[in-house]
């Protein structure tokens, strides 16, 4: 089959996406000569084994109350037992139309109102979201900068959850927005510190399959069964293949009680039936992307070298955070003296792309972009031309 052309551009607008038609109903920016790179999409068509599994799929034009069957499960247990040495059985899975829904939903169940829940900041800003309008506190537990990637405060950790014995810690990783991959040592340290004051960690890991050259995923599983009844991970195909919209997540709970009560409670909700073609796609993007999943991982890379490179040249006063995964890059821009407001005034005014703010990740995002590099390089070269724009 022929190899996929990353650098095709392909015409998003009036297709209701959400990064290209809808700039000002969630940013509050009109302006139709933006170049949106503020959505953690990409902009490449989707493998072409998944166009064809979801056309012959529509060629059948029944679409009834739909199931998980057989081959839905073990697509997903072959897919992380080949790329990442990971050991999922069927009986873990719990399936939900997205993440974030079902970690509200976790939330609500493990938490009561109040109650504290541990993110750690700069943190992705739908948990705070999740998190306050479930009527919870945010409690953040800040990471290090460091020149080699932020790390986890562990010393502060263990403040904090001996303070407010918080029932819930919510784990990004590979972490969103700076792209840090934690390692084994990392989680070890977080799961003894979480199991002695009686806190699960539900570990967000949508972005795992998206790495840098050279590097790992660790999952919260990776570290063995005397963990499992602490530990919760949510997965999805849609991330790495494109298929947000489609939307189908699995959360991997070994504990049975866990399980069984998180099951009950989508069972309360009615989310107990699943879009037909969400599965067809998740099942042939595990059982045929791996190819696909490694050529677009080449590029990506490519694409952050590139980026990199031109940002030292054209951009000097733009540092860049070191990074083990995801097409996520962060940008440190506090150099320029700007606060956040007039920072995303000349970046619309000046260098006329559309960004997410690092103020919208908490307190320690203030004075950091995000820029999505899941796109043709056509749009890193323009972003890089614009940002040159601030200083002139």
């Amino acid at each position: 089959m022929k190899s996929p052309d990353f650098n095709q551009i392909i015409d998003r607008h009036n297709t209701g996406s959400v990064k290209w038609d809808f700039l000002d109903q969630y940013l509050q920016l009109n302006q139709t000569d933006l170049l949106p790179m503020w959505v953690s999409d990409f902009d490449f068509q989707c493998p072409k084994e998944v166009l064809q599994a979801l056309s012959s799929r529509i060629d059948h034009g029944i679409f009834g109350y739909s199931e998980r069957d057989e081959l839905y499960y073990q697509s997903a247990i072959d897919w992380f037992s080949r790329r990442h040495k990971l050991t999922l059985h069927k009986e873990w899975f719990t399936s939900i139309e997205g993440i974030i829904p079902g970690l509200s939903l976790l939330i609500q169940m493990l938490s009561k109102p109040r109650e504290g829940i541990i993110v750690q900041g700069p943190y992705y800003g739908s948990f705070a979201k999740i998190i306050t309008m479930n009527d919870r506190v945010l409690i953040e537990n800040p990471l290090i900068e460091d020149t080699e990637g932020y790390k986890i405060d562990h010393s502060h950790l263990e403040q904090i959850l001996d303070q407010y014995k918080p029932p819930l810690l919510l784990l990004c990783n590979p972490h969103n927005p700076t792209g840090r991959c934690w390692d084994h040592d990392e989680l070890l340290q977080l799961l003894i510190l979480c199991r002695k004051y009686g806190t699960t960690i539900i570990s967000d890991e949508i972005w795992a399959d998206l790495l840098l050259p050279g590097q790992k995923f660790t999952s919260i599983l990776h570290l063995g069964s005397k963990w499992h009844n602490h530990v919760i991970a949510a997965t999805s195909a849609s991330k790495t293949f494109g298929l947000a919209s489609l939307r189908i997540s699995n959360f991997l709970i070994p504990n049975p009680s866990l399980r069984e009560a998180f099951t009950d409670r989508l069972n309360a909700h009615g989310l107990d039936v699943f879009n037909s073609l969400s599965m067809t796609a998740a099942i042939a993007a595990y059982q045929y992307g791996d190819t696909w999943l490694d050529q677009l991982q080449d590029y990506l890379a490519e694409n952050r070298e590139w980026f990199e490179k031109a940002l030292a040249s054209s951009v000097p006063w733009c540092r860049i955070t070191k990074a083990e995964g995801t097409y996520l890059i962060w940008l440190d821009c506090r150099d320029l003296g700007l606060d956040d407001n007039a920072l995303q005034q000349a970046l619309i005014h000046k260098a006329k792309i559309a960004v997410s703010m690092g103020c919208s990740f908490g307190d320690k995002g203030k004075g950091f972009i995000r820029i999505n590099l899941g796109c043709p390089r056509q749009y890193l070269e323009k972003a890089i031309a614009g940002l040159a724009q601030l200083t002139q």
